[in-house]
C-alpha cells in the first residue's frame, strides 16, 4: 500500500538525535559525569585523611565544569543545537570555554598525585614528562588543537555532519572540551609542569588565540555554515563574540596576574633569628 507523500512527515535533525541512539549515549555521559565527580570528591576525602586539606573552592569549580560539559551535550541545549546555531553556540561556550576554565582551576593532577599510592602516581608523573604528552601540551600545539579545530568544524562539511548524527556531534564536543582543557592548562593551568613556558611564549599564544577566535566570530557572520540562516549566523556569531569575550577576559585577568606575582620582588619581612636578638640585647 503506498502512502501520500504529504502524509508523510519530514524527517529533522532533533529525530535523528533521538532515534539514533540519543537516549543511550545521553545516558552514558550522565553517568560518566556522576562518576568523575565522585571521584574527585572522593580524592579530596583521601586527601583530608592523610592530612592534606584541600580547598572545597576547587571542588566546587570541578563539579561546575562537569555540569557545564554535561549540559552541552545532554538534555533540551543539546537537543536545540540540532536546529539552532544560537543553541549551537551556547553549547560550544558552555563546553568548549567555560567548562576547560573551570576543570583546569579544579587543578585534577595534583588531587590525583596526591592521592593515588606510589606506584600509579609515578606512572602519572612519567607521562606527564613523557615526549608525547609534552609535544600536545606545548602552548603552540595546544593553540593549534583549540582553535584550528573550531575552524576545521566550520569551513568543512563536518558542522553539517555533527548536527544529524548524534555519536559525531558528542565526538565533537568532546575534542572541544579536551582541547579546550589542553589550552587553558597551558596559559593558566595549577597542576605541575614538567617543562613550563615562559611568559612571554604564553602572552603570544594568548593573544593569537584571542584573534583568531574574533576572527571566526566575524567570518561566520559573513559566511554562514551549512544551512544555516544568515540572521542565525549573525546572533550565534554575535553570541560567540560578547559572552566568549568574558571567558576570555577572566583568563587574561588570571593570566596577568600569575605574571604579576611571579615578576615582583618578595617583600614579605625578612626574619631575625633569636640568636641575634639576644646578642643585641
Amino acid at each position: 500500500m503506498l502512502v501520500p507523500a504529504e502524509a508523510v512527515a519530514p524527517v529533522t535533525p532533533h529525530d535523528l538525535h533521538g532515534s539514533g541512539g540519543g537516549p543511550t549515549l545521553e545516558l552514558i555521559v550522565v553517568i560518566a559525569a556522576a562518576a568523575a565527580i565522585a571521584a574527585y570528591a572522593g580524592a579530596v576525602v583521601v586527601s583530608r585523611r592523610r592530612g592534606r586539606p584541600w580547598p572545597l573552592s576547587r571542588m566546587v569549580l570541578w563539579s561546575a565544569g562537569v555540569v557545564a560539559a554535561t549540559v552541552a551535550v545532554v538534555g533540551p541545549l543539546a537537543s536545540a543545537t540540532h536546529e539552532s546555531f544560537v543553541a549551537h553556540m551556547w553549547s560550544h561556550l558552555l563546553g568548549g570555554m567555560l567548562a576547560p576554565l573551570l576543570l583546569v582551576l579544579a587543578a585534577p593532577v595534583t588531587l590525583a598525585l596526591r592521592t593515588l599510592d606510589v606506584t600509579p602516581a609515578r606512572r602519572l608523573s612519567r607521562l606527564l614528562r613523557s615526549l608525547p604528552a609534552r609535544f600536545v601540551a606545548h602552548p603552540v600545539t595546544a593553540l593549534a588543537l583549540s582553535a584550528g579545530g573550531l575552524w576545521l568544524l566550520y569551513v568543512t562539511p563536518l558542522f553539517e555532519a555533527m548536527r544529524a548524527d548524534p555519536l559525531l556531534h558528542l565526538i565533537v564536543h568532546a575534542h572541544l572540551l579536551a582541547a579546550g582543557a589542553i589550552f587553558t592548562a597551558a596559559i593558566v593551568g595549577l597542576d605541575p609542569r614538567p617543562h613550563p613556558y615562559g611568559p612571554v611564549l604564553l602572552a603570544v599564544v594568548l593573544a593569537a588565540s584571542l584573534a583568531s577566535h574574533g576572527i571566526l566570530a566575524k567570518f561566520l557572520a559573513a559566511h554562514p555554515p551549512g544551512s544555516v540562516t544568515p540572521a542565525e549566523a549573525q546572533a550565534g556569531a554575535q553570541l560567540m563574540f560578547t559572552a566568549g569575550a568574558w571567558i576570555e577576559a577572566a583568563i587574561i585577568v588570571i593570566f596577568c596576574a600569575r605574571w604579576y606575582r611571579a615578576a615582583a620582588p618578595d617583600r614579605s619581612p625578612r626574619r631575625v633569628r633569636p640568636s641575634s636578638l639576644s646578642r643585641r640585647t
